[in-house]
């Protein structure tokens, strides 16, 4: 053994491996351009619609009929947003799971009369049509009991119209209701209904809430759903449009609404909600729990896993 050998015959600056030039940055390049094409093509090929976001104008065109029930339904006090309860109004009695109402401990945070809010408001705005301002005049001046009757009578007179026309609806006492009704589809369908309703909150956002409500209110939206399989009987906010696969972290969460009890309570988003904690908190906890942590061991899938492995040892 020599000083010049290292004790192993091999001289300081000789390499006991051969060796080559490597680009690393050559390497990445070539391999981030071939993800990214690869994902541009998956994405044209494998991915679902993206259908444009649904306007009150849209909504006035295709659904006109709709609107005109829905106005009413709004001074009626029928619609889903009128009963809803927090955090909107306190019209509803909210979710509860057992003895706590959770919808309703926060109170009333976002206040909407939807009457005046989606309806009165908007037309009262139409300043050059003199018959939707004295129609506005003349329902606030009437008594609850005389416009919940107008309301209601004009509402069930159009359910009963063929079609749901408003120009098909029979004579009744329905008091302004119709031409307040005739002005909001008047504002949608000029594309002012929208604006109108929806607030600045922000310098660079805007609340939607009420354009939303009133649109929510009708049918018209639900049809579209429906139409696209996101109905909540269809695994609805797991799908995506046009009945492509959704996503599967939200399969867990659409599959409880499918099944009973949840699938005909009136608690149930609150009671899903509740069951999705506990099954989290329980998922976490699973190295803590007697049993459940030693049960892979006792199943013995690990030593299929390992077979390959100790059979070559």
């Amino acid at each position: 053994m020599s000083a010049r050998t290292g004790g192993w015959g091999i001289t300081p600056d000789s390499h006991a491996f051969p060796t080559r030039r490597y680009d690393l940055v050559k390497e990445f390049v070539i391999a981030l351009a071939v993800v990214t094409m690869l994902s541009v093509v998956a994405a044209l090929v494998f991915s679902s619609p993206d259908d444009p976001a649904i306007s009150l104008q849209q909504w006035a065109r295709q659904a006109p009929a709709d609107v005109v029930a829905t106005a009413a339904g709004e001074l009626a006090g029928t619609t889903t947003s009128a009963g809803y309860g927090a955090p909107y109004n306190t019209a509803g009695t909210g979710q509860t799971l057992g003895p706590v109402n959770l919808q309703t401990l926060p109170g009333v945070t976002q206040p909407v009369d939807s009457a005046k809010d989606l309806v009165l408001d908007p037309v009262r705005t139409l300043t050059s049509d003199a018959a939707a301002v004295a129609a506005v005049r003349v329902w606030e001046a009437a008594s609850a009991d005389r416009q919940q009757a107008w309301a209601t009578a004009y509402s069930d007179a159009l359910s009963k119209a063929p079609d749901g026309d408003p120009a098909k609806v029979a004579a009744g006492d329905y008091g302004p209701v119709p031409a307040i009704a005739a002005a909001e589809l008047q504002l949608a369908e000029s594309g002012s209904l929208e604006g109108l309703l929806t607030s600045r909150t922000s310098f660079f956002g805007v609340d939607s809430t009420k354009a939303l409500l009133l649109l929510a209110d009708g049918t018209h939206l639900e049809d579209l759903a429906r139409a696209q399989n996101l109905g909540g009987d269809q695994w609805g906010i797991m799908n995506e449009t046009g009945n492509y696969p959704g996503q599967p972290w939200l399969w867990l969460y659409s599959l409880w609404y499918q099944v009973p009890p949840f699938a005909t309570s009136d608690n149930a988003d609150i009671q899903v909600w509740a069951l999705m904690i506990l099954l989290s908190i329980g998922f976490i906890c699973i190295p803590w729990i007697p049993g459940l942590r030693t049960l892979p061991r006792h199943l013995g899938v690990h030593r299929l896993v390992w077979r390959s492995w100790n059979h070559r040892r």
